[in-house]
This record gives C-alpha cells, sequence and structure tokens, in this order.
C-alpha cells in the first residue's frame, strides 16, 4: 500500500497558473512560489466584484488515536462536489512544524484526497508563519527595549503578558529567565515561549481584512501593565507599522490544489485547542469570491474549531454557514465507547452504541444551539461492519440528520459524490443561524454560556487570579468581547480522559487573557498549555530527504 507522501509524489499537478486561470485569477493578482503553489494578491477581493458562493464548514467528533480525517473529508468533497458538476474551492489552514514533527505529523488530507505539493505544505510552504513568528517576536525585542532604556512608559517588568514564539514543539521553552548577564544586556525577568500558532498575531493575521485592518489589529495588541495597572499596547511602542511590513506578502493567501486539481486556498493555521483554529477570512473570502461553494474546515471537534468558527470568525467577519459537515469514523465511536485502539478493528455494537453520543451531541450542537443544516459523513475504514453503519445512521436519522459514507482516501472524489449531494442538497435550505450566546453580559457569563450549552457542563469554576483578571479586563472597557476556550480537543470536558459525552461535571478556569487585537478573550480551561512538547517517539524520527532531494517519512 502507498504511503500519502508517495501517493502525492506519484501524481502529477497542473501548473498553478492554470488552477488559477480556471478559477479567473487575472495574471496581474498571481504571484508563483515556483510552478506549483502562488500568492493571490488580496486587491482582488477590493478590486473585483463577485457574489459571494455557499459556505461549507467541516467539523468532527473528538478526536482519538483511531483518526477521524477531517481533513481528508474536506478535499474529498471539494474533490467530489466538482464531480457532480458543481465549482468548489478550498480553503484549509496550513499546518504548523510542531504536529508535523511531533504526535500528527502532515495535514494536507491523506490518501487520495490530499492537498499538494504535500511535502511544501506541510514544511516551510509560503513562510507565513515565518513571518509571523518574526512580526511576534520583533514586538517581543522592541518591549524589552524600550524597558532597557529608560522604561518611560513605566512598564513592570513583572507583568508582561506578551511572549516570543517558536514554530515547534519544545516544552524546554515553557518557562526561562532572561535578561541575564549584568546591566548592558537587558532586564532580568521571567518569561517564556508560546508555540506560533499560539500567538495572537496568528489570529489577527487570520482575522484581517485589509492592510489597514491588520495595522489597527497589531497597533490594538495588549503587551503588558504598566506599575499603575494601565495596558500597553503594541501601538505604545510605535510596533505597528513594522510588525505589517513584515506581513505584507504572508498576508496573501496561497493557492495551490488538490490531486485532481480541485482550487484550494492554504492560509493561516491557528490551533483550535488554544486559538480559534480557522483558517484566513482573506482566503475564505476569496474562496467564495471565486467559487460557487466554498468548503472550509475548522480545527479539532465540534466543541472547539466548530464553536470558534461560528461564535467568533462568523461573527467577527459577517459570515453565515449553508451547511456543516460532522465527520466521524466508527472506530473513533468505539474507542469513545472504550474500546482500546488495538481491538477497534472488532465489530463491537455495544462499545459503538456507548460511544455514539459524542458524536450526537456535536450534532445536536450544530442543528439546535446554531440552528445549521447538517450531515455526517462516516469516514470509511475496510474494517467497519453493515451492522455498525446501520446504528450510526439510525441514531442520526433520530436527529432528523443523513448519514454519507465517505470514501475519499481510497477513491478520491468519486468517493465523496454521495457526501457532495447532500450537501448541496443542505446550502439550498434556508436556515435561521444563531450563536451559543450574546455579546451582552460579563466574560463570566460567555464562558459559562459555551461550558453549559455547548460541553454540557453543570458549571464553571474561576480561579481566584480568574475572576481578578476579568474584573480588571471588564473594567478596562474589553467586556464586550466574544470568548475563545483553550481547553483540551479530547473530550468535551477539560479533562482530557473524560470520552463520549460526559455529564455531572464542571470546568476550571485558571487564566483568563486578553487578545485585544484579534477582538476575543481567551479563557485557559484544566491544564492546557500554549507550548506543546515533542514525545518518546515524535514523527521527526521517520521523516528523511535523499540526495536528489526527495522527502521521505511525511504522512
Amino acid at each position: 500500500m502507498l504511503t500519502d507522501i508517495e501517493i502525492a509524489q506519484a501524481t502529477q499537478a497542473l501548473p498553478i497558473t492554470e488552477i488559477a486561470e480556471e478559477i479567473g485569477v487575472a495574471e496581474k493578482y498571481l504571484e508563483a512560489y515556483g510552478k506549483y503553489k502562488a500568492k493571490v494578491d488580496y486587491n482582488l477581493l477590493r478590486e473585483e466584484q463577485h457574489a459571494p458562493g455557499k459556505l461549507v464548514l467541516v467539523t468532527a467528533i473528538n478526536p482519538t488515536p483511531a483518526g477521524e480525517g477531517k481533513t481528508t473529508t474536506s478535499v474529498g468533497l471539494a474533490d467530489g462536489m466538482r464531480k457532480i458538476g458543481r465549482n468548489a474551492v478550498l480553503a484549509l489552514r496550513e499546518p504548523s512544524l510542531g504536529p508535523v514533527f511531533g504526535i500528527k505529523g502532515g495535514a494536507a488530507g491523506g490518501g487520495y484526497a490530499q492537498v499538494v505539493p504535500m511535502e511544501d505544505i506541510n514544511l516551510h510552504f509560503t513562510g507565513d508563519f515565518h513571518a509571523i513568528g518574526a512580526a511576534n517576536n520583533l514586538l517581543a525585542a522592541l518591549l524589552d527595549a524600550r524597558i532597557h532604556n529608560n522604561n518611560d512608559l513605566g512598564i513592570d517588568p513583572r507583568r508582561i503578558t506578551w511572549k516570543r514564539v517558536v514554530d515547534m514543539n519544545d516544552r524546554q521553552l515553557r518557562h526561562v529567565v532572561d535578561g541575564l548577564g549584568g546591566k548592558a544586556h537587558g532586564v532580568p525577568r521571567e518569561d517564556g515561549f508560546d508555540i506560533t500558532v499560539a500567538s495572537e498575531i496568528m489570529a489577527i493575521f487570520c482575522l484581517a481584512t485589509s492592510i489597514t485592518d491588520l495595522k489597527e489589529r497589531l497597533g490594538r495588541i495588549v503587551v503588558g501593565y504598566t506599575y499603575e495597572d494601565k495596558p500597553v499596547t503594541a501601538h505604545d511602542l510605535h510596533a505597528e507599522g513594522a510588525m505589517a511590513a513584515l506581513l505584507k506578502d504572508a498576508l496573501k493567501p496561497n493557492l495551490v490544489q488538490t490531486l485532481e486539481g480541485t482550487p484550494a486556498f492554504v492560509h493561516g493555521g491557528p490551533f483550535a485547542n488554544i486559538a480559534h483554529g480557522c483558517n484566513s477570512i482573506m482566503a475564505t473570502r476569496m474562496a467564495m469570491a471565486l467559487g460557487d461553494y466554498c468548503v472550509t474546515e475548522a480545527g479539532f471537534g465540534a466543541d472547539l474549531g466548530a464553536e470558534k468558527f461560528l461564535d467568533i470568525k462568523c461573527r467577527l467577519c459577517d459570515l453565515k454557514p449553508d451547511a456543516v459537515v460532522v465527520v466521524a469514523t466508527v472506530r473513533a465511536l468505539k474507542n469513545h465507547g472504550g474500546v482500546a485502539k488495538a481491538d477497534l478493528n472488532e465489530e463491537n455494537l455495544e462499545a459503538l452504541e456507548r460511544g455514539l453520543p459524542n458524536l450526537l451531541q456535536h450534532v445536536e450542537n450544530i442543528t439546535k444551539v446554531y440552528h445549521l443544516p447538517c450531515v455526517v459523513a462516516v469516514n470509511a475504514f475496510p474494517t467497519d461492519t453493515p451492522a455498525e453503519l446501520e446504528l450510526v445512521e439510525a441514531k442520526c436519522k433520530e436527529l432528523g440528520v443523513n448519514v454519507a459514507l465517505s470514501e475519499v482516501w481510497a477513491r478520491g472524489g468519486e468517493g465523496g459524490t454521495a457526501l457532495a449531494e447532500e450537501v448541496v442538497r443542505l446550502c439550498e435550505e434556508p436556515n435561521d443561524f444563531a450563536f451559543s450566546y450574546e455579546l451582552s453580559g460579563g466574560i463570566a457569563d460567555k464562558i459559562e454560556a459555551v461550558a453549559r450549552t455547548i460541553y454540557r457542563a453543570d458549571g464553571v469554576d474561576f480561579t481566584a487570579e480568574a475572576r481578578k483578571q476579568m474584573k480588571q479586563l471588564e473594567d478596562l472597557g474589553f467586556g464586550n468581547m466574544p470568548v475563545c476556550m483553550a481547553k483540551t480537543q479530547y473530550s468535551f470536558s477539560d479533562d482530557a480522559t473524560l470520552l463520549g459525552a460526559p455529564r455531572g461535571f464542571r470546568m476550571t478556569v485558571r487564566n483568563v487573557k486578553v487578545s485585544a487585537g484579534a477582538g476575543f478573550i481567551v479563557a485557559l480551561t484544566g491544564d492546557i498549555m500554549t507550548m506543546p512538547g515533542l514525545g518518546k517517539n515524535p514523527a521527526a524520527f521517520k521523516i528523511d530527504v535523499d540526495e536528489t532531494g526527495k522527502i521521505t517519512g511525511l504522512f
């Protein structure tokens, strides 16, 4: 059996100029990065008028070691829609080097439903993440320089909230002490690093609608507080102009293609467990402008990615989805039902029934909380039995939701036509899209609303520090923002071991901070961290390159 990278390398991609021409991107807007990838100038959205296409969100159940295949399904769905004669364009996130070399490996789809060139997309691509990291670290350098050079703003070194970033899982950098070596080398203080995808600049990058909007958002970033408890912003440091200069080319969406030549914008990449988990608004709007259907995805399970896509991205950017796909596998649902990974190939209807509430709660959230049309895509495995598939279909039918078998991993777009037909049908249905909470009320009220409505928690416990932070942020005028929950992706709760659809639990919020430039409040729950670490056997061990430049081991 061929690996993902072998399948990708065996496929002859079309020149990116042909992909651009097919969707009507004029040559003046196209900036090629080699033969198979390009950036598209964001001025296209301002200078050319296009009626927006339908917006389709692909999300999933809570992830398990068994895998769900959300990106694979997104790619195969877009290919399937093209197979049935629909003009579909993809909009996906860029992979982070942290997971590529960590546990997850690549994130460009799988099997015969991939975006290519997959090696480039999974590694440095067009340099967007490097630009984001450079802009983030420029702000950190300007902040420390201001403190070192007389500190005329009165910045309290003990209350700096801005961290440096690196696009790699590196636990050694979570907590550091820097500025050592004497007076000439800075002010000693406790510090730390986040992974690049957790940077507020990544969130701003993905929510900005223009260079002007980008600069304004960058200027609003709060980097710390003065001795008088007043916030210090990037604008106070005169940083936003130089930061925007580093980001001006990165802000242009990246155009690539699937194995079947479907146009795909791959741009931006905040994690959904520690950030808002959606590709850039620039890419989404470009895909909607150039296609009759935009197929996009949100990170991790629907309790994280879809919730933030709907409550944050759609709210801040005035988007209204037309249909939602919830991806599941029989194997993953059995895992939620208590079956070990080694035993998932065996038929087990009892375990499947125990795990199904995880899927059903996600579906219910989409249809009854957000009031959106929904279809469940069962990502097919050879070990799935007819009885297991029938059980999934029957339980979903009870909620008034259809199930489509997705065979895109093995068959590409041809294996996604049934799903595509159902999505097209759903897109024609009227919907009464609503958010899961209103912006009025305090920060705690909105956190409670997400926890009770989406997670089904009994309530939220705030540490004394979190309550102090919320009061300060509300006093500073930040109380009317949406909330971005930083939470484990493996459970509806903040405890990764509580699988399925747990009940009778409470959430703990230990820290609350403002991302003023992005426009939301971040609530950190449980033991979630913004800098992951590498495991004992990271994916990096399998990655290699030969003397011809051919890369192996990516998956």
